[in-house]
């Protein structure tokens, strides 16, 4: 049984997390767009597009400035549910790990002992951001098709379907299975980069609390010294698994954008084959293509959540 102050602790998590969260994706989402976009083109035709800067030409000019926001609804429920699920996972495991190895509340834990916690936090919330990922995925890029099937001599009326539209489509042609596409992905990029994440908040955190009255204390941080030990945070995050967020935004847009590379279509691709496919097409360059508009939005995004999280937490 949990005690009121964990009860109370959990849902300060839910609530905290959420909220900053909720604010750093509405500042990240057109890079996220990019991103996807970059990693999502079909590897049986040559690339549309050139990189980031042309990826971000090529959509204003063919969508306008709210091109840039398409599929926002998604990104903002899935970092919602993201980060509340992190931060309430990632207490609880530390709660756990403290009881399994008789470590006393008051006490610090190891930063391999936090990497643990981040990873288990990142593993469970996988499961929870894959379907909402795989909506946001298919809804970023699904206004490349769309302008591809307008320029043909019989163009659909059709208008392209918004996030509900997406999730019956996906129940009605994969089933509630198919709404976890991707999950390998997900998995090693939640888990794998959680650990990366919360090891280096609390490794630059702790670094920064050296000499203070008491190096425990968060409170303590100055607001520049969130902002930096975040911002780091966000960019070990996505370089230690950037290759497997490619395979996965791959695989969810497959059928989005027609793909048809691999012997097995791609409705029947797996996660590995698709990386090997991506990387006998385009070498490394294509596992890590749109990583430098990633870091470019995961610095400042991090940086306001765990800058956010802490203020909030201190606040209240």
């Amino acid at each position: 049984m949990h005690s009121d102050g964990e009860s109370a602790s959990a849902v300060r998590d839910v609530a905290f997390g959420s909220s900053a969260g909720m604010i750093a994706k509405v500042f990240e989402h057109p890079f996220d767009l990019i991103k996807v976009r970059l990693q999502s083109q079909p590897l049986d035709r040559p690339a549309r597009f050139l990189g980031p800067v042309d990826c971000f030409k090529q959509t204003l000019a063919g969508e306008g400035f709210l091109g840039l926001y398409r599929g926002l609804s998604m990104p903002v429920i899935g970092s919602m549910v993201e980060n509340a699920t992190l931060f309430v996972v990632y207490n609880q495991a530390q709660d756990f790990i403290r009881s399994f190895s008789a470590i006393p509340r008051d006490s610090s834990l190891t930063l391999t002992h936090l990497g643990v916690a981040g990873g288990i936090a990142g593993g469970v919330t996988s499961f929870v951001l894959t379907p909402i990922e795989f909506i946001k995925c298919r809804m970023q890029v699904q206004m490349l098709s769309h302008m591809a099937s307008a320029q043909s001599p019989h163009p659909p009326v059709t208008k392209a379907p918004g996030a509900v539209g997406m999730f019956l489509d996906t129940l009605r042609t994969r089933g509630v299975k198919g709404l976890w596409l991707g999950q390998t992905g997900t998995f090693i990029r939640e888990a794998g980069g959680s650990v990366a994440w919360f090891g280096a908040y609390e490794c630059l955190s702790r670094a920064f609390l050296k000499n203070t009255s008491n190096p425990t204390d968060k409170s303590q941080l100055k607001t520049w010294q969130l902002i930096v030990a975040g911002a780091v945070a966000g960019v070990s995050y996505n370089v230690i698994c950037f290759p497997a967020d490619s395979v996965k935004s791959a695989l969810q847009t497959s059928d989005e954008l027609g793909s048809t590379s691999g012997a097995n279509g791609a409705a029947k691709k797996r996660f590995f084959q698709t990386g090997m496919d991506i990387y006998r097409s385009r070498g490394f360059a294509g596992l890590y293509a749109g990583m430098g508009v990633t870091i470019a939005r995961s610095a400042p995004s991090s940086a306001m959540i765990f800058t956010i999280y802490e203020f909030l937490n201190q606040t209240f």
